[in-house]
């Protein structure tokens, strides 16, 4: 059963091929996405990997958790599922006028 981790506080110039070396030492990769600004193209500082196992999708967050990559120690977790796009924060902005 794969496992989705979520990777943070990576440097701009970290490849996905980078990540897909990295946690191939611990494990079979499925998939690597880093996720980018729609607007500049430019890395937003975090991404996901996708783990074959459970196991090893465990093992990578206790080995590499604080590993400093590209002169970042980087932060791996348990990715959270992801919300529904209608469910976002409903706080953020609004058309009305406060008076």
């Amino acid at each position: 059963m794969s496992k989705k981790l979520y990777v943070g506080n990576l440097s701009y110039t970290t490849t996905e091929t980078a990540l897909t070396e990295l946690f191939g030492t611990v494990g079979e990769v499925l998939s690597v996405k880093i996720i980018t600004d729609r607007m500049t193209g430019r890395s937003r500082g975090f991404g996901f990997v996708e783990m074959a196992e459970h196991d090893a999708a465990q093992q990578a967050i206790n080995q590499l958790n604080g590993r400093v990559v590209d002169g970042r120690a980087i932060k791996v977790a348990e990715a959270r599922p992801q919300r529904p796009y209608g469910q976002r924060d409903e706080r953020r902005g609004g058309g009305r006028y406060r008076f």
